[in-house]
């Protein structure tokens, strides 16, 4: 596997509060990271969960947890 191209979500709270998600085609899953702590792990989904998280997303259905 060559080294993914991770790129920034155009949706990452618009670049103010740093909240950054970046995302990248692994072989044959997607990746997501945090971009403040790229050098961290990363959460690996089939194509199909990560279709479906969007989807959520993008109809509100997410249930979020405050940060503290």
């Amino acid at each position: 596997m060559t080294s993914p191209q991770w790129r920034k979500s155009s949706r990452s709270s618009d670049g103010t509060s740093g909240q950054c998600v970046e995302v990248a085609q692994l072989d044959d899953t997607i990746g997501l990271r945090d971009s403040k702590a790229s050098d961290s792990e990363y959460l690996s989904l089939s194509i199909e969960s990560f279709t479906g998280l969007v989807t959520r997303a993008k109809r509100n259905e997410l249930d979020f947890i405050a940060q503290r």
